[in-house]
């Protein structure tokens, strides 16, 4: 395989293991990356991302015109979760030429939240040759793609269920102010209802998700999510969190056939969580339960997900993509 020119577009904390892990993989090279905090602009990727040598690719501020001229043959996007938002973000990566993977969760699955801008993106793709497709761990495999995999030993699947807990305060601190541990309750609530608190994003997109691999006709789907409350005080890094204060979240998302349950994703992110684990149950002919032992972290296998789809979105039609229509992949180590 000759090697691939990549560039990633958000230097975070996800964008930089995607940089990291890409970087130490011989088949790939760092072309450019990008981001639009000022402390990181104009600075060796290698100094911002935590390497003990310089690699001679300096982070620019975000520029179709950039994206141009380094040329690279695939954009590793890590900078939000909602389409909407950056939707600019991916177009300019498109029409520079570039295939492009983005951690984005609502991308998963954009038919859901974002039809109107599904038909737009899909043609900008065809347009420019480019594949798009929006892949993480969380929405994009543990809950979707890999229940569904587990159904191929399954004559007959009844009822599917994905769930997934993990303890937060082992989690990085974008995450933490994330699911807002420490808030009052009442504060919870009124930020996410304003926004300014998104806690987990996707529960729906892994339901469609699964239902779009199991060829399932949903009639509907909803998607929740709360507020759990510490009943005792909980120490963590540069933290205390008192009783009665946020603790972690706990969400949900269901699929509906004629007001029968057949989907059900389940997330739960609490601060000393007793035990992390992945667990799918599927009930059908035969019965199956697999269970994970210590979970799976989420941020080093969300850049593994984003690397190892490279080769598979780098070999697909153009257009825009999602994790259940294309070949499954695996670690490549060419």
């Amino acid at each position: 395989m000759e090697r691939v020119r990549f560039a990633v577009y958000g230097v975070g904390p996800i964008g930089s293991l995607i940089t990291r892990y890409g970087i130490e993989r011989n088949w790939m090279e760092l072309v450019g990356a990008f981001d639009i905090d000022p402390l990181k602009i104009g600075r060796d990727v290698g100094e911002v991302i935590g390497l003990n040598e310089k690699i001679g690719v300096f982070i620019e501020k975000p520029s179709i015109d950039v994206l141009k001229t380094v040329k690279p043959d695939i954009v590793l996007h890590a900078t939000g979760s909602f389409l909407d938002k950056v939707y600019e973000q991916i177009l300019d990566a498109v029409r520079a030429g570039s295939d492009v993977i983005s951690t984005c969760e609502t991308l998963s699955y954009p038919y859901y939240r974002y039809p109107d801008l599904v038909g737009r993106l899909d043609l900008e793709a065809k347009k420019n040759n480019s594949t798009i497709l929006g892949a993480g761990i969380n929405p994009g495999f543990l809950l979707d793609l890999l229940p569904a995999v587990l159904t191929t030993s399954c004559i007959k699947v009844e009822k599917v269920t994905a769930r997934r807990v993990i303890d937060a305060s082992k989690r990085r601190e974008s995450f933490r102010k994330k699911i807002g541990l420490g808030l009052e309750q009442v504060a919870f609530n009124e930020k996410i209802e304003r926004g300014e608190l998104t806690a987990h994003v996707g529960y729906a997109e892994s339901v469609y998700l699964l239902a779009d691999a199991l060829k399932l006709k949903l009639d509907s789907v909803y998607e929740k999510q709360d507020a759990i409350t510490a009943d005792r005080e909980i120490k963590m890094e540069n933290m205390v969190i008192q009783p009665g204060r946020v603790r972690g979240i706990r969400g949900y998302g269901v699929g509906l056939i004629r007001d029968k349950e057949v989907i059900r994703v389940e997330f739960i992110a609490v601060a000393g969580a007793e035990e992390e684990f992945e667990e799918i149950i599927i009930e059908g002919v035969p019965r199956i339960t697999w269970r994970s032992t210590g979970g799976t972290p989420g941020d080093i296998a969300t850049s593994a997900v984003v690397l190892n789809y490279v080769p598979t979105v780098l070999d697909s039609d153009p257009g825009l993509a999602i994790v259940t229509r294309l070949k499954a992949p695996s670690y490549c180590s060419f």
